[in-house]
């Protein structure tokens, strides 16, 4: 039996099941770390493809459904990720909310038109004038499908190691999407208000309890408002610094390449003690492209 050791510099390698629980030093980098087998259960964060600080994201082109190709610092492919547009479903969706408003429309204005002219008349009129939104947007939300992310291990999706849950269907004022393991563990829950979105992006990620552990958000505030309120500059490039909950402390960052393609960096080497779960915090940084349509 070996034991694997995963330095903080991403380095893994192994050794015999005689140093288990012993300091030792790291081949590639020479810090000491300590060997220990790792821990493959549902609620460690410490399996091999997560036992890393840096993963490299890069979004498929062309594509109908959302897709990511997530690797390691050397470009080694270690995850695949999908999130369904459901294009047909929602399609149909919003065409069978166009012919329910319609219907109502018709139904109302039959209905006010047999009544003739008068008070109940105009009413009924303003009724279905105003009616037919919220008609259309029940329709639409009941027939339409949740839009969840699946984590896999590679593209022939055989195994899947994450999901990320789309909470509900309308999201008006706050959205909210649950991070859990295959077996339904709950591990984090993010959010984001669309309200606070228009100054400065932001999103939070909740601990199973429901407290607020830690924050994504843009690096720069300037560049924010810049990016919003002066004409062209919505194309500058976005990147996101995480950070402990009430802290100013830079844990980790994502950051995106200059590339036509999306391309992404989700680097946590500041983070040594490993307090952020890898599994939530790559989860995050794909919410944080798909998320926000960007």
């Amino acid at each position: 039996m070996s034991v694997t050791v995963v330095c903080e510099c991403t380095n893994t390698f192994s050794l015999k099941d005689e140093y288990a629980g012993l300091m030792v030093k790291c081949p590639s980098c020479g810090s000491a770390v300590r060997a220990g087998t790792i821990d493959l259960s549902p609620t460690s964060q410490a399996d091999p493809i997560f036992g890393r600080n840096v993963f490299l994201l890069r979004q498929q082109a062309l594509r109908v459904n959302e897709r990511y190709n997530v690797s390691d610092e050397q470009g080694k492919p270690i995850l695949f990720v999908e999130r369904p547009a459901h294009f047909l479903r929602n399609v149909g969706a919003v065409l069978a909310a166009l012919a329910a408003a319609m219907v109502w429309i018709t139904a109302t204005v039959s209905l006010a038109d047999a009544i003739g002219v008068g008070v109940l008349s105009n009413l009924i009129a303003i009724v279905g004038t105003i009616g037919f939104i919220p008609i259309a947007a029940i329709v639409g939300m009941s027939l339409s499908k949740k839009r969840h992310v699946s984590f896999y291990t590679g593209e022939d999706k055989a195994v899947r190691l994450l999901e990320v849950l789309q909470d509900r269907k309308f999201q008006f004022l706050t959205a909210t999407y649950t991070v859990q393991s295959a077996d339904g563990t709950v591990l984090a829950r993010l959010r984001k208000n669309y309200l606070y979105n228009f100054i400065r992006r932001k999103w939070e990620v909740l601990g199973p309890g429901g407290s607020v552990e830690w924050v994504a958000r843009e690096d720069s505030i300037i560049l924010s408002l810049v990016r919003r309120f002066v004409p062209f500059m919505g194309l500058l490039r976005t990147n996101f610094i995480f950070q402990p909950a009430g802290s100013q402390k830079v844990v980790g960052e994502f950051r995106r390449k200059m590339t036509i393609l999306d391309r992404y960096v989700l680097d946590l080497k500041a983070d040594a003690a490993r307090a952020f779960d890898r599994r939530v915090a790559v989860a995050l940084g794909v919410m944080l492209d798909t998320g926000e349509r960007r």
